[in-house]
């Protein structure tokens, strides 16, 4: 029995003492924590979107109580909190133009399918298979991948099968951007009244033929506007935010009505029923 006891409190001994000098060790090398982390942390909104480029929301706010980044890089951050944020800081913000989220697609179920597809409920499983099962390359899948990755909530779909953003929930944090194998969403100024539901570049006749409400480029919103702010790029109009004066001369003109008011996105009138 003593043979075997003299290992054992051995053993002990050395774990007591290492314990011991860890212990030690851990107080004579800690590094104190700036107390306004803690502080900055408690005003972000928690999201861990990532659309900061961190790794999440306690990392930014370390790194913003350091320097090393931006309080701006934030899209999450209330315009309240960033100026809280800021002013405990001590340091002035940036002054930037909110934007918002918006599907450059007005398609759903007017833009004809090439075959019924029944593969995996996902954007970016259906785009692998022969470009997805919409005759327009350029239309909304329809199959939500934008919302599941939305952190806020702020992305529900139509009836039609579409992605509907809610201008106020929407924080422009680019995760629905990057969700989309299409490039269909893209960020505009929260103040501009008016957006182009599509993004197809084919011509006009390929477009006519695959879908009611996409653009073929018949530039009578270009003719139409007073500020010279739209302008038809390789078969799709272009609106100038610069310029733009939100006169909606041009939803008038469009024969296709895919020139759009982007307020009222997100009522519950556009949104599909629950369940």
């Amino acid at each position: 029995m003593t043979q075997f006891l003299a290992p054992v409190l051995t053993l002990t001994g050395l774990g007591i003492f290492f314990a011991l000098v860890l212990s030690w060790a851990s107080k004579k090398f800690a590094v104190a924590q700036d107390p306004r982390i803690a502080q900055v942390l408690e005003k972000l909104p928690g999201a861990n979107c990532g659309a900061c480029g961190m790794a999440g929301c306690a990392r930014f706010a370390e790194s913003v109580v350091k320097g090393e980044v931006a309080l701006e890089s934030c899209k999450a951050c209330s315009q309240e909190a960033h100026s809280e944020i800021a002013q405990l800081l001590g340091i002035e913000l940036a002054k930037t133009e909110k934007k918002i989220a918006l599907l450059h697609c007005h398609g759903g179920e007017k833009a004809k399918e090439k075959f019924e597809y029944k593969g995996i409920e996902q954007c970016q499983a259906a785009a692998q298979l022969m470009g997805g099962n919409k005759l327009c390359s350029y239309a909304c899948l329809g199959f939500g991948d934008c919302m599941r990755a939305c952190p806020f909530g702020a992305i529900t779909m139509s009836k039609e099968g579409l992605p509907v953003i809610d201008k106020e929930l929407c924080t422009a944090c680019g995760k629905c951007i990057q969700a989309c194998p299409r490039n269909l969403i893209k960020l505009i100024p929260y103040k501009a009244e008016v957006y182009v539901g599509c993004a197809s570049r084919d011509p006009a006749k390929t477009v006519a033929k695959i879908c009611s409400v996409g653009c073929i480029a018949c530039k009578k919103c270009e003719k139409v506007c007073p500020a010279d702010a739209i302008k038809v790029v390789e078969n799709l109009a272009i609106i100038d935010y610069d310029k733009c004066t939100s006169c909606g001369k041009c939803l008038e003109a469009c024969p296709r009505k895919i020139i759009k008011r982007s307020h009222g996105l997100g009522s519950d009138s556009e949104r599909k029923p629950a369940g």
